[in-house]
Order: structure tokens, then C-alpha cells, then sequence
């Protein structure tokens, strides 16, 4: 399965709360369907409509029903040269893990 590539500039376009998308790291989201029921409030996710939302979805610690959720709404990833210069894995160790572990 080949997956789309979006650039920036045509995230870009999408930058209203009837057409939502934003960047998570190297990856689009159309979170048009989201913006309404986000437990934040959309006045957040509209703050990054049509744009890279990376660090403020990785600095709140979400957590990894979060991370999941957000899965459901990608739509295709950024192309080669216009992801960002960062480790994924480094933003996933930081997420709030709520699975009891056993011993």
C-alpha cells in the first residue's frame, strides 16, 4: 500500500475548522471530524489548522489511548525533505503510559 504524500504548502490549505489538518511529527491528520470533540476544546487544534502541531501535541504528554486515537485520522506523511529533524521515538518515550504493568 503506497502511502500519500502531502507537502506542507497543501497542508497549509486546510486551515479551517470545516477542513482541518495539521502535521504530527512526519505525519498529516485531517482532524476536520476531531475539532469538535477534542477534550481540550477546538480553539487548540484550530490554533494549528493547516500546520505543524508537533510540539504542542507532544508537550502536553499525551498519552498512549491518545497517540491511538489520533492514528484514525491520518491521511498520508510528509514528503522526504520537509520532515522535521527529530527522532519519533524521542516524543513517544516522553507519552503517559496508563497501561498497568505487570510484575
Amino acid at each position: 500500500m503506497s502511502v500519500t504524500i502531502f507537502t506542507r504548502s497543501e497542508v497549509s490549505m486546510h486551515c479551517c475548522e470545516d477542513d482541518c489538518w495539521i502535521v504530527v511529527g512526519n505525519h498529516v491528520y485531517d482532524i476536520t471530524k476531531f475539532v469538535d470533540i477534542h477534550p481540550g476544546g477546538p480553539e487548540i487544534l484550530l490554533e494549528f489548522a493547516g500546520g505543524d502541531a508537533t510540539d504542542a501535541f507532544e508537550s502536553v504528554g499525551h498519552s498512549m489511548c491518545a497517540r491511538m486515537m489520533l492514528t484514525k485520522f491520518k491521511i498520508g506523511s510528509l514528503p522526504e525533505d520537509e520532515r522535521p529533524d527529530f527522532v519519533q521515538a524521542e516524543y513517544i518515550s516522553h507519552a503517559k503510559i496508563s497501561i498497568p504493568l505487570a510484575h
